[in-house]
Parts: structure tokens; C-alpha cells; sequence
């Protein structure tokens, strides 16, 4: 049976930054199968106007996933019902990545005060995270990997995959190493 790993949407999510990771976990020689969930059962549209009927809502989220991932999207100012389950999370040592404002989430939300983390500035945080305390732990890359948060930018969809695929496993290094250089330099190099 494949692990779960669950992807949180919401209203106005950026279908973009979860493409990659969606398309490799699901491959069929994966051993992992992705199911999404949001904060309730109705039906969520993507920025780019996908409609999406959700697996899960946040009250019926399978016990045993390996890890949440959490996009970002024009609607995070109304998703703090997400907190127990990402304190789930923290709690059972599941992994959690977020990227764009969903890492601006987590630092409104004191997720990153403590541990080395990324998001898409350091001045976008201490804007639209007013209670973020972290600035002494932001580092000014597209994506960090702190024990078991991964946070990356809203430019970097690619690392955020990449690091991803590296803390689940899901290939050799090597492996992934080439699947990123691949789809970042593409077939030809202009």
C-alpha cells in the first residue's frame, strides 16, 4: 500500500508550486500517492481556475501520512483552522513544506523563529507576518530544509520539489540531482 503524503489547498492556491512534486509522487513506481486536503469538504479553486474536489477535510485526515505539504495561494489570512494539524505534525515528527505564503504562515504563526528558514524576503515577512520573530534565522535562499520544515519562496518550486524528494527519499540523490537539473535547464540552454 503507497504512503500518503497529504497537500493542503485552499481557495486561490497556486497550482504552479505543487505540480513537480504531485507529478513524481505519483508516478506509478512510487512508493508514495499524494491526496489533498483542505479545510473543508467543498470544492476548491486553484488561481489558475482549477476546480478541485478534496480528499480529506481537516476532520477526517487519515492518521498516518508522511508528510504536509502546504502551497500558497491568495487565502492564507483564512486558513489558521490548518494550525492543529500542522501541531500534529510538530508533534508526531511529520514533515512539514511550505512554500510562498504558506511559509509567511507558519512565521505569522511562530512555526520559524527558532530553526533556520527561507520565504519569499525577509521584508515581505516582517510585513504580512506582523508577529514573526525569526528574522535572526532567515537565510536568503530559494529553499531551506530545518529539521522537519522545509520552507522555500514563491519562485522556487523546483528546490522546493527537489528538497522534497530528497527528505522523502524518493530517489538516489543522484537522481534527484539530474531531475533538477533537467527540468531547470531544460534540453537546450538559450
Amino acid at each position: 500500500m503507497k504512503k500518503e503524503v497529504l497537500i493542503f489547498i485552499s481557495n486561490g492556491y497556486a497550482d504552479w508550486e505543487s505540480g513537480y512534486i504531485s507529478a513524481e509522487l505519483n508516478k506509478p513506481e512510487s512508493e508514495y500517492k499524494v491526496r489533498t486536503v483542505s479545510l473543508t469538504s467543498d470544492n476548491v479553486q486553484s488561481m489558475g481556475g482549477f476546480t478541485v474536489i478534496p480528499d480529506y477535510n481537516i476532520d477526517n485526515i487519515p492518521a498516518q501520512f508522511e508528510m504536509l505539504i502546504l502551497i500558497g495561494g491568495t487565502s492564507w489570512k483564512d486558513n489558521s483552522a490548518i494550525t492543529p494539524v500542522i501541531e500534529k505534525c510538530i508533534q508526531d515528527k511529520i514533515p512539514i513544506a511550505a512554500i510562498c505564503d504558506a511559509a509567511t504562515f507558519l512565521a505569522e504563526h511562530g512555526y520559524l523563529d527558532h530553526i533556520p528558514h527561507t520565504g519569499n524576503s525577509l521584508d515581505y515577512l516582517k510585513e504580512y507576518a506582523p508577529n514573526y520573530k525569526g528574522h535572526v534565522n532567515f537565510i536568503e535562499k530559494q529553499t531551506v530544509s530545518s529539521d522537519d520544515i522545509i520552507t522555500a519562496n514563491g519562485t522556487a518550486s523546483l528546490e522546493f520539489t527537489k528538497e522534497i524528494l530528497k527528505k522523502l527519499d524518493v530517489m538516489p540523490l543522484e537522481k534527484v540531482d539530474g531531475w533538477y537539473n533537467f527540468f531547470k535547464n531544460g534540453f537546450y540552454q538559450e
